[in-house]
């Protein structure tokens, strides 16, 4: 294999060595695990409780000192898997459950299955060897074993699962995903004690959007380095902005079905606007109030002669729009009923010909009175898991499109005598793969290690926790948690499951309270912050800092 080549930058952060959570200190064979009461899921529970009947109620697991010399006994072999959307820290998670392996008994063997969970149906995989690892430590990206999307669903893609992973004499998976693929794993998890066949399966926290936590799981590894990214970008406009003061900056932020990073990087760089999508929800509003309020402010400012300004749009905002959120569900069904007709058609105006006519009266209206380019946007193809790719939708567009005409129909009236010249832009993929922040590089590092802990004790069905993360990383506490203890019911393609619920946010948390508090100020003055890119080198209060969301809400 190539040396890869690398950067400066790159060559430094090969060196830094992650700090591990003391409880580690000693390595696995010094640690007993310490088991809670039984969980039950967050909601259904009799439903979960149905579909899960041999992994359901587990307790919760925390680490504690004491001995454990038979673990060094055993010679084991795990397999590891990314799947999903990239998110920084992937290769750390790796290298943690590597070195948690070989610490244990250098016998022990990972191996990596290629390109999401198709691998392991592929059965395509390779071993991960220190020599190769040692090129990633610390990295961005998933190349050195690639991601996907592939959903283990169907009877006979889990029973090539059960096969391959026999053949290739693997005592545990560790699934590095988010909400969905962790849903997945909680099912392989269950379809394994069923079975009978002694394969511990693990998850590990992953998704840029914020949206997989709750007390036990702080935050998902990830955003807090996307999220310094996206406010460095934002932070640049809002410079630009200040100083060049004859644009409206509309910037739409990746975050699929909550609002975390929308919120983060606003609360990070305190532009004029802020969208959240559960406020929208809560308050019902319709696409036409929405736009209402964003023209509200743009006259207030440019009644001052500040033709200029910072939009924050959350990625999912469209799924919170009470009617727009209504219309998605429907056309999730109807595209899910009528897929083998649509595949048959040649033009997508034909195909919302035919989608048309079979939306109730209300969301048809709606849908056609849309721009024709949103409204083709909403039929793309959904993901593997029945979502709406809603990172195609141009919602920035959308509302640049709408309050343009607003302000013109008041500038008719003679209430408006501004200028509104607009730039939009998305920012997704530019957070995915970066370079891990410090945070980000310990937590990735020590979620990998602690799900080699959880597997070589043999325990299947848990997610890697790892607690207390304002305090310095030695600090932290370990553990896992029940996936099923995560789990509601929801309809996907047209059917009832199980899934992991989203963490939305939380509009009586103190990260929103604290947005409220300020929004109207930020509105028409120029509080911008500007905080500049992530630094890897230099005092602990600024390589070590973590997002304001989890400040506030460790409180």
């Amino acid at each position: 294999m190539a040396k890869l080549k690398i950067s400066e930058l790159q060559a430094e952060r090969l060196k830094y060595k992650p700090t591990l959570p003391g409880i580690f200190k000693n390595g696995p064979a010094s640690i007993k695990p310490v088991f809670e009461k039984p969980t039950k899921s967050i909601s259904d529970q009799e439903t979960v409780q149905k579909l899960f009947p041999n992994t359901y109620g587990m307790p919760m697991v925390n680490f504690r000192k004491g001995k454990n010399q038979e673990i060094s006994k055993k010679t084991v072999t795990v397999g590891v898997v990314l799947s999903g959307g990239q998110a920084p820290g992937g290769h750390n998670v790796i290298a943690g459950l590597f070195d948690g392996l070989k610490k244990t008994n250098t016998k022990n063997k990972l191996i990596g299955f290629l390109g999401g969970p198709s691998g392991i149906l592929e059965n395509k995989w390779k071993e991960i060897t220190s020599q190769l690892l040692n090129e990633y430590r610390n990295t961005g990206g998933f190349d050195i074993i690639q991601s996907g999307r592939t959903k283990i669903e169907t009877p006979e893609q889990f029973e090539q699962t059960k096969k391959n992973l026999i053949d290739n004499k693997i005592n545990a998976l560790v699934v590095v995903g988010g909400d969905d693929s962790n849903t997945n794993a909680a099912l392989l998890a269950e379809y394994f004690k069923r079975e009978k066949v002694n394969i511990s399966v693990i998850g590990v926290p992953k998704t840029i959007d914020g949206d997989l936590k709750n007390k036990q799981i702080e935050t998902s590894f990830g955003f807090d380095t996307a999220t310094k990214i996206y406010s460095e970008l934002t932070g640049n406009i809002c410079r630009d902005v200040n100083s060049a003061r004859k644009y409206w900056h509309f910037i739409r932020l990746m975050g699929r079905s909550a609002s975390h990073i929308a919120l983060e990087v606003g609360l990070k760089t305190q532009p004029n606007i802020v969208l959240i999508g559960e406020e929208v929800l809560a308050k019902k509003m319709t696409l036409s109030q929405v736009v209402d309020g964003i023209v509200d402010i743009v006259v207030k400012r440019a009644e001052t002669k500040k033709n200029f300004g910072v939009v924050l749009i959350p990625e999912g905002l469209i799924e919170f729009i009470p009617e727009m959120k209504e219309l998605i569900s429907a056309l999730n069904d109807t595209l899910a009923e009528n897929e083998e007709i649509l595949k048959s058609m040649a033009n997508i105006e034909e195909k919302k010909n035919l989608i048309h006519t079979k939306l109730p009266g209300n969301l048809a209206s709606l849908m056609i009175s849309l721009p024709n380019t949103i409204s083709s946007q909403l039929m793309l193809d959904r993901d593997p898991h029945g979502n709406v790719q809603v990172s195609q939708i141009e919602t920035e567009k959308l509302l640049v499109s709408m309050v343009k005409k607003k302000l013109s129909e008041l500038k008719k009236d003679g209430k408006y005598t501004g200028k509104f010249s607009t730039i939009a832009h998305f920012f997704g993929y530019e957070g995915r793969c970066g370079a891990p922040s410090n945070f980000d590089a310990n937590y990735t590092y020590s979620l990998g290690y602690n799900s080699a802990v959880l597997a070589i004790n043999g325990l299947t069905g848990y997610l890697s926790s790892v607690r207390k993360l304002t305090k310095k990383a030695g600090q932290w506490e370990c553990g896992g948690i029940p996936l099923t203890m995560m789990m509601n019911i929801e309809r996907r393609k047209g059917k009832e499951k199980p899934v992991i619920k989203k963490a939305l946010v939380e509009l009586e948390g103190i990260p929103f309270t604290t947005l409220l508090k300020n929004r109207d100020v930020w509105a028409v003055t120029e509080s911008y912050i500007y905080p500049g890119p992530i630094q890897y080198f230099g005092p602990y209060s600024v390589t070590d800092m973590t997002t304001v969301t989890l400040k506030y809400e460790q409180k």
